[in-house]
């Protein structure tokens, strides 16, 4: 029997307690699942979520792991009590939510349909918008969200251009790396979409200057991290028009502030932090293999690089 805690935040106990149930019944798990630490000593296990409370994980000295919730784990890997293995969410519904959000709106800006369906007056506009083999759209983040997208941009024949920090190499996608291949990358974008995790390293990666390397009238998606851009740069770029429209899902305050300009900037689409989100039932099945694995003596899926940060 092994013991394991769900510390997020309480509304989430309520969608994850039949489904992780079932899936460690199906992984032939014998485990108890508790939401109150007790003696943490006796915990083999840490679900986790931040605001559910937990922040010093130094008294659970039994653990084998914490496994998030999350696909991004930079609010929690830099704890210093965190000296378990740490595992991040990677599972298919969050993967087939951020494609269809990015591919959706990749789609709506290439196609130009924000000139039908903001018109205020009657309008015959018969500007007809080039093939997707002759639009460059850049994915920033070649990870399991970015790579996915950057498959089904190119599947509908998008000429994609992938950039990470280090090297990758995905089947059909012109991929580049570093410092030296970024600007190159943004060069040739007409749409760029940020799917890169939040490090020291990406922090304002989308800056005046990186922004200034972008073709004019250049759309900008970020439904990775906020703190990837700055915003004051990102508002400036739209005002000069380098910009033609951002399409942001995430920000640096969540919600974001009433009174914040992107919400009445006529070329920036908020969306609400919904361009992916874990599905219980999928991620269950996450949690309950890595237990499996670590019951085995197998290695946990999905565990993040501490000097990385991902």
């Amino acid at each position: 029997m092994v013991r394991i805690l769900f510390s997020a935040p309480p509304g989430l106990w309520a969608e994850y307690r039949a489904p992780l149930a079932r899936a460690l019944d199906e992984a032939g798990i014998k485990a108890e699942i508790v939401t109150e630490t007790g003696d943490p000593a006796a915990i083999d296990y840490v679900v986790f979520a931040p605001g559910g409370g937990l922040s010093d994980f130094t008294p659970f000295t039994g653990a084998k792991a914490v496994l998030s919730l999350w696909a991004g784990v930079e609010t929690v890997v830099g704890n210093p009590t965190l000296t378990q293995p740490l595992c991040r969410m990677v599972d298919a519904g969050l993967e087939e939510g951020m494609v269809e959000w990015v591919t959706g709106h990749v789609l709506r800006h290439h196609l130009g349909f924000d000139r039908y369906i903001c018109a205020t007056e009657p309008h015959w506009d018969q500007r007809v918008p080039p093939l997707a083999r002759d639009r460059t759209v850049a994915v920033l983040g070649l990870g399991a969200l970015g790579r996915a997208c950057a498959e089904a941009l190119a599947a509908l024949r998008f000429r994609v251009l992938g950039w990470s920090r280090t090297p990758r190499a995905v089947p059909g996608i012109d991929c580049h790396h570093g410092a030296e291949g970024l600007r190159p990358v943004l060069e040739q974008a007409g749409i760029v979409v940020l799917l890169l995790p939040r490090t020291p390293e990406t922090e304002g990666l989308i800056d005046a200057e990186r922004l200034s390397w972008l073709p004019e009238g250049a759309v900008l998606l970020n439904p990775g991290r906020g703190a990837l851009i700055d915003e004051a740069a990102v508002l400036a770029a739209l005002g000069a028009g380098r910009l033609g429209h951002a399409t942001l899902d995430v920000f640096r305050t969540e919600p974001l502030p009433p009174d914040h300009p992107f919400w009445r900037h006529p070329r920036v689409t908020v969306t609400p932090h919904v361009a992916s989100e874990t599905r219980p039932a999928s991620a269950a099945r996450v949690i309950a293999e890595n237990v499996r694995r670590a019951e085995a003596g197998e290695a946990l899926l999905f565990r993040v690089d501490r000097a990385r940060g991902y």
